[in-house]
């Protein structure tokens, strides 16, 4: 485990553009107000809700008065949603240093995304891979900058070891009739997280791309899982009380990730800066080709 102090340890990030998903609240919003303490350009935060999201930038900036946030209105379970916040976020900015992909939900019951897929992989994996397909040219572009050092940070998790047998079950998708437990399927696109950033980074040499697990930490995901399932209801509370962590220790591995000289793209990273071998699925790169393949192919129209 690495020593990582925040305050002292992320370098000045002078000039510096950042785009945090789901940084209204938990993770998101922590990584957002330790970032604004280091003098960046300014912290785009993607938020479900404009009420929250503006509330999340009224935060950082009673504590940090000299930041500079805007708020970019989106929602990962929409295609359209992501487009049109992709696209916004051009309309301010012609450059971007560091995308996080931090937003995420957790064994929801089953359910479709607006544009019919399984929810869990539409927005935790769909929605983000499509973000960063449309930014990615302005990543390059900055990339190219003298001194830049261009990341993409996304958030996935241990529970990658739950994904299915044969990893993505790609014929499944688009059912919300998937026969295994929500828990698989979250697994899944945390996998998912995995192999497309590894895939990214072997496509893109020019930035690097990083995938993280933040750590058992009592976020709002334990709690849509606890709203969810009668069973979690009881359970969560329990395991959250002697494993989970607090938000600001939990957000410790991605702004490591997001600032370090010591990264290395490609890499999955547990607590902090810990270099992780994942599941033998998460090194598959047949897989992740694959992976890679069928997001094209689904994001085709998306532009």
């Amino acid at each position: 485990m690495v020593s990582f102090i925040p305050s002292k340890d992320i370098p000045d990030l002078s000039g510096k553009v950042i785009f945090i998903t789901g940084g209204n609240t938990g993770l998101g919003k922590e990584a957002a107000l330790q970032l604004a303490k280091h003098n960046p350009a300014n912290i785009f935060i993607g938020s479900r809700s404009e009420e929250r999201g503006l509330a999340a930038i009224a935060d950082i900036v009673a504590i940090v008065p000299h930041a500079r946030l805007t708020l970019i209105p989106m929602d990962l379970a929409s295609l359209g949603s992501v487009l049109a916040a992709a696209k916004k976020f051009l309309e301010h900015s012609s450059r971007l240093d560091v995308l996080m992909n931090n937003a995420g939900i957790m064994a929801v019951p089953p359910q479709l995304t607006v544009d019919g897929y399984e929810i869990q992989f539409g927005t935790n994996h769909l929605g983000h891979a499509l973000l960063t397909k449309v930014l990615l040219p302005t990543m390059l572009k900055t990339a190219q900058i003298p001194g830049s050092d261009v990341r993409v940070i996304t958030l996935s998790s241990n529970s990658h070891h739950r994904a299915p047998e044969d990893g993505i079950q790609f014929k499944n998708l688009r059912s919300a009739n998937d026969p295994t437990s929500a828990l698989t399927r979250y697994g899944q696109s945390k996998l998912a997280n995995i192999l497309y950033s590894k895939e990214l980074a072997r496509r893109y040499p020019g930035i690097k791309v990083i995938a993280v697990h933040p750590g058992t930490v009592n976020t709002g995901l334990t709690t849509t899982m606890r709203d969810s399932f009668l069973l979690a209801k009881i359970l969560t509370p329990i395991v959250t009380l002697f494993t989970a962590v607090g938000i600001e220790e939990g957000a410790l591995n991605q702004l490591w990730a997001a600032t370090s000289s010591d990264v290395e793209s490609g890499e999955f990273y547990e607590p902090v800066g810990r270099k992780s071998l994942g599941s033998k699925l998460s090194r598959d790169m047949t897989l992740a080709r694959s992976l890679w393949q069928w997001t094209e192919n689904e994001l085709a129209n998306w532009k």
